[in-house]
C-alpha cells in the first residue's frame, strides 16, 4: 500500500494546498489595486463635487446679486464680473446649437462615469474631475435656467479684456482638457500605465 502511494502520489493534498497558497498570493497581490482603483475614483468624484459646487455657488450669486446691474471692476479694466445669459458653448460661442452642446454634455458625463471603472491614475482622476464638474455645472443650466428645457442660457460672468466672458465650469472644463493634453503627450494612460511611441 505504502509503495503503491508512493507511485501514484497522495491525492492531491499537497496540491491543493500550493493552490491554495498560490490563490492567497494572487489574492494578495491584486487586493492593493483594488483600494487604488477606489481611491482614485473617490478623488474623481471629489474633485467633480468640488467644481460643480463653486461653479452652483458662483452663479447663484451672480444671479441674486450682479444681474441688471452695472459691472463690477476687478482688476481695473483688465478684469470685470459682468452678468450675462449665453445659450452658446463655452466662451460664447455657437448660440444656435444649444440644444447640440446639451447632448454633448451629457455624453462627456457618461463617458466620464464609464471610463471611470478603469481608473487608476491620479493625475487622470483630477483631470476628468474637473471635466465632470464642469459638464455638469453648464448642463445644470442648460436643463433648469430659460428659455427652456435643454435650452436653457449659462450664467456667464468672468470678463477679461479683451476676451470672451466665461464661468468658473468652463474653467474648469478647460483645466481638464489641458492637464489630459499633457498626460497623453507624455504617454500617461488613465488605467495608470505609461506608453512610449
Amino acid at each position: 500500500m505504502a509503495e503503491a502511494e508512493r507511485i501514484i502520489g497522495t491525492p492531491d493534498i499537497p496540491d491543493a494546498a500550493g493552490d491554495g497558497q498560490e490563490r492567497a498570493d494572487a489574492e494578495q497581490e491584486r487586493s492593493p489595486e483594488r483600494p487604488r482603483g477606489r481611491r482614485r475614483i473617490a478623488v474623481l468624484f471629489a474633485v467633480a463635487a468640488l467644481a460643480y459646487a463653486l461653479d452652483l455657488t458662483s452663479k447663484m450669486i451672480v444671479v441674486a446679486k450682479l444681474e441688471h446691474q452695472e459691472p463690477i471692476e476687478i482688476v481695473g479694466d483688465w478684469l470685470r464680473f459682468v452678468a450675462i445669459r449665453n445659450a452658446g458653448a463655452a466662451f460664447g460661442f455657437g448660440e444656435a446649437f444649444t440644444v447640440i452642446f446639451t447632448v454633448i454634455a451629457a455624453a462627456v458625463i457618461v463617458v466620464i462615469a464609464r471610463l471611470a471603472r478603469k481608473l487608476y491614475s491620479l493625475p487622470w482622476a483630477i483631470a476628468l474631475g474637473m471635466l465632470l464638474g464642469g459638464a455638469l455645472g453648464n448642463l445644470t443650466d442648460r436643463i433648469f435656467r430659460a428659455p427652456g428645457v435643454f435650452e436653457g442660457a449659462v450664467v456667464d460672468f468672468i470678463a477679461p479684456k479683451h476676451f470672451a466672458v466665461f464661468n468658473l465650469a468652463d474653467s474648469a472644463i478647460v483645466c481638464g482638457g489641458i492637464l489630459i493634453v499633457i498626460l497623453s503627450f507624455r504617454g500617461l494612460d488613465p488605467d495608470g500605465t505609461v506608453h512610449k511611441d
